[in-house]
């Protein structure tokens, strides 16, 4: 109980070794440093499948570059992420940006600008909804098609390669990397706002949503073990979670729980909501294995991913 004194934190030359350093400290400090340690482990253990959550709005904040060296150093092996994520990763991809703004401005006036505000992130409602059109459009060209979420992605990230091949994009980075991007609520985002209007225009794509828990579950029971990384917790948080229930505990599709998991989360245990549950509360239903490495650093998630991405290739981790 007593084996393991605190160190005092001295500053580092490389944010890889001031994570090591901060691993020996106390806090949220100390978790954050925790995290790249097991996250480091995940990629260099041979045979485990990494599989990403992502919440909210990230793109807008500016961590879509990292979330694309993730992809390109092949450290993730599967996304699953909010529909307002891959909207904006789109917009980026497009030619569409977003600007550096404030969070005391007079919302009123940014209406009548036709300005739309992420926290303190701008953007131009009217670019917004070319893209929205844009990806109504091209659904139109699908004909009556009945695809998950995945499917539906892969070939808009192939479009918009094709669209604008100098353009850069975790959905691009994912399309030739062959990583699957699965959108659970893809309806609850700009691109669903595209596809209703193309529907009720007279677009019959379907998007099968059944076919994304299927299709996961099966990425995941064809693993021979899970490492699972939450960047917040919502849908995606859940929709991960649960692949390791699909199949009942007494089959042999069934591979016990996920061996690592790690969350960065501004979310609290105490309220109930499956954002901020304990990986221990999951050992109960079966989601993670009792023995699993895991580990919660409540963290903003915009403070930790460029920290945890910037050590993992500074230390030069290769993935087995």
């Amino acid at each position: 109980m007593l084996n393991n004194p605190t160190n005092p934190m001295h500053p580092a030359a490389s944010v890889d070794e001031l994570l090591d350093r901060m691993s020996r400290t106390g806090f949220q400090g100390g978790k954050l440093g925790e995290s790249y340690q097991i996250w480091k482990e995940m990629v260099e253990t041979p045979d485990v499948t990494i599989i990403l959550g992502l919440s909210g709005a990230m793109i807008p904040a500016g961590m879509q570059e990292c979330l694309i060296q993730l992809v390109e150093h092949r450290f993730v092996d599967a996304i699953v992420s909010t529909g307002a994520n891959i909207f904006h990763d789109v917009c980026e991809h497009l030619g569409v940006r977003h600007y550096k703004g404030s969070h005391l401005v007079n919302d009123a006036e940014l209406y009548q600008q036709g300005i739309d505000r992420i926290y303190d992130v701008f953007a131009v409602e009217k670019e917004f909804q070319n893209v929205e059109q844009y990806i109504g459009n091209f659904a139109k060209t699908l004909g009556d098609a009945r695809l998950s979420s995945r499917a539906f992605l892969n070939l808009l990230g192939e479009k918009i390669i094709s669209d604008r091949p100098e353009g850069r994009s975790l959905l691009a980075a994912c399309t030739k990397n062959h990583v699957p991007v699965h959108v659970p609520a893809l309806a609850d985002s700009a691109i669903g706002i595209g596809l209703v209007n193309a529907h009720r225009s007279g677009a019959e794509l379907i998007i099968d949503q059944i076919a994304d828990a299927s299709e996961l579950a099966a990425f995941v029971e064809d693993a021979k073990q899970t490492g699972v990384i939450y960047l917040g917790g919502g849908t995606p948080k859940n929709f991960i979670q649960q692949t390791e229930v699909i199949p009942p505990r007494n089959s042999k599709n069934y591979i016990g729980g996920h061996t690592y998991a790690i969350q960065y989360t501004t979310d609290a245990p105490h309220w109930g909501g499956l954002s901020g549950c304990t990986f221990e509360e999951a050992v109960s239903w079966g989601k993670e294995k009792p023995e699993s490495k895991k580990l919660q650093c409540f963290c903003d998630i915009t403070i930790a991913l460029p920290i945890i991405v910037s050590a993992l290739l500074a230390s030069g981790a290769v993935r087995k």
